[in-house]
C-alpha cells in the first residue's frame, strides 16, 4: 500500500508553520490513542501513521528533503524508505514525541491516566544523538547507485553490560521517589479548583529505577566509544549536498535507549572529461576541420563506458548531439536524462610549409567562404534549443 501524503495525513497546508503542526498533530493522536481505542488495529496504524508524519514535519531538515524528493528522500533507508515511523512501536512513539504533551505520559489526563499500552506509565526513554558524515561517489557511482561499507567512530552499546549500565541484573532497584513510573505528579491548589501536573522524576530522570551498583566499564552510562562497519545503499540519481538518513545507525542511546540517526552527506568526485548537468552529462568534443568537412565516425566516452558517434560531413561547430538514455536517472525513477555532445571545431595553432601551401590553395575556394543557410541555428538559438 502506498503512503500517504504526510501533509494530507495530518490534515494541513503544506505551508503550515510549525505550532500548526504541532497542534495537528496532538490532534491525531489524541483520537487515535491505543488506550482510547483498545484493539482497533486500524486506529493503532493511523496513530502510528501521524507520528510518522510529525517526525518528518516538524524538523526542518527532513520537512525540506520530503518537500522536495517526497517519499523517496530516503529510499536508501534499510527501513525500505521513508523516516522510519512505519517501524516504530509505542515507546518509541512517546519517547520521541510526549514532550509536545508537556512531559510524563503524553496523554495522562486525557484517559485515566494514561499509559496502558507503556511499561512503567510515565517512564522515559532515552535518545542518542545523531551522526553525519559525507560520502563522495563517482559518477558512474551516482549514475547506477552504490553501496559504500564506512567504518563509523561513534557511541555504542557497552558490551559488558549490553547497554544497561549496571554491574549485573540485581544491580537494579524502583525508584523510591516516582515508585518506578518516571514521574512525579504535583496537585496545585487554584482559585478554579485542584489542577495536577506531571513531570520527570529529578532522581532517575524519567527510567522508572536506579542502579545500586555500575558498570565497571561503562560506569553506569551504558555505552562506550567505539567503531562500526555501516553498509550505505546509495539510491542512483543522488546529487551533491543531497543528504540520506538511516534510521537507528546514529549514537547509542544510554541505558538502552531508542539510537539516534546516520546522516549522509553526498559529495560528488568531479569527472575527467565529463560534466553533470541535472540529469544531463555534457561532452565537450573537438574534431579537426577535415573531419568535420568530410565526416567520421568517433569514439566518445559516456557513463557506461564507449559509444560510436557518426558526423555527418558539413558538421559545424556549435552543434550539439543528443544520446537519448546516457545521462543520470532520476532518484526512484524510471526516467533517464541525456549525453548531450558539444562539437568544437579544432583550429590548428602552427602549420608546416606543405600544409600552409595546402591551404592557402583552398582559401580562395568558392566553398571555403562562410555562406550560412536560413536553417543554419544561431548559438543563441542552439542555446535555448538546449535548455527548453
Amino acid at each position: 500500500m502506498a503512503k500517504r501524503d504526510y501533509y494530507d495525513v495530518l490534515g494541513i497546508s503544506k505551508g503550515a508553520e510549525a505550532d500548526e503542526i504541532k497542534k495537528a498533530y496532538r490532534k491525531m493522536a489524541i483520537k487515535y490513542h491505543p488506550d482510547k481505542n483498545e484493539g482497533d488495529k486500524e486506529a493503532e496504524e493511523m496513530f502510528k501513521e501521524a507520528a510518522e508524519a510529525y517526525e518528518v514535519l516538524s524538523n526542518p531538515e527532513k520537512r525540506q528533503r520530503y518537500n522536495q524528493f517526497g517519499h523517496a528522500a530516503n529510499a536508501s533507508s534499510p527501513n525500505g524508505g521513508g523516516y522510519g515511523g512505519g517501524s516504530m512501536n509505542m515507546d518509541d512513539i512517546f519517547s520521541q514525541f510526549g514532550d509536545i504533551f508537556g512531559g510524563g505520559s503524553p496523554f495522562e489526563g486525557f484517559f485515566n491516566g494514561g499509559g496502558g499500552g507503556r511499561q512503567g506509565g510515565g517512564r522515559r526513554v532515552a535518545r542518542g544523538s545523531n551522526l553525519r558524515i559525507k560520502v563522495r561517489l563517482s559518477l558512474e557511482e551516482i549514475a547506477n547507485g552504490a553501496e559504500k561499507k564506512i567504518k563509523v567512530n561513534k557511541q555504542i552499546l557497552c558490551k559488558t553490560c549490553d547497554g544497561t549500565g549496571a554491574k549485573d541484573k540485581s544491580s537494579f532497584q524502583t525508584c523510591k521517589t516516582c515508585g518506578g513510573q518516571g514521574a512525579v505528579r504535583r496537585v496545585t491548589n487554584t482559585i478554579l479548583g485542584q489542577m495536577q501536573t506531571t513531570s520527570t522524576c529529578p532522581t532517575c530522570n524519567g527510567e522508572g529505577s536506579t542502579i545500586t551498583s555500575k558498570c565497571t566499564v561503562c560506569h553506569s552510562d551504558g555505552v562506550v566509544r567505539g567503531e562500526e562497519t555501516i553498509t550505505i545503499n546509495v539510491p542512483a540519481g543522488v546529487s551533491e549536498g543531497m543528504q540520506l538518513s538511516m534510521s537507528g545507525k546514529g549514537n547509542a542511546a544510554p541505558r538502552g535507549g531508542v539510537p539516534g540517526d546516520l546522516i549522509i552527506l553526498i559529495e560528488e568526485i568531479p569527472h575527467e572529461t565529463l560534466k553533470r548537468d541535472g540529469n544531463n552529462v555534457i561532452y565537450d568534443l573537438h574534431v579537426n576541420f577535415v573531419d568535420a568537412a568530410l565526416g567520421t565516425s568517433i569514439e566518445i566516452p559516456t557513463i557506461d563506458g564507449k559509444a560510436k558517434i557518426k558526423l555527418e560531413p558539413g558538421t559545424q561547430g556549435g552543434k550539439i548531439l543528443r544520446l537519448k538514455g546516457k545521462g543520470v536517472p532520476e532518484v526512484n525513477s524510471y526516467h533517464r536524462g541525456d549525453q548531450l555532445i558539444h562539437i568544437n571545431i579544432w583550429t590548428p595553432k602552427a602549420l608546416s610549409r606543405e600544409e600552409r601551401e595546402a591551404l592557402e590553395k583552398l582559401q580562395g575556394s568558392p566553398n571555403f567562404k562562410p555562406n550560412p543557410g536560413k536553417n543554419e541555428k544561431s548559438f543563441f538559438e542552439r542555446m535555448k534549443e538546449y535548455f527548453e
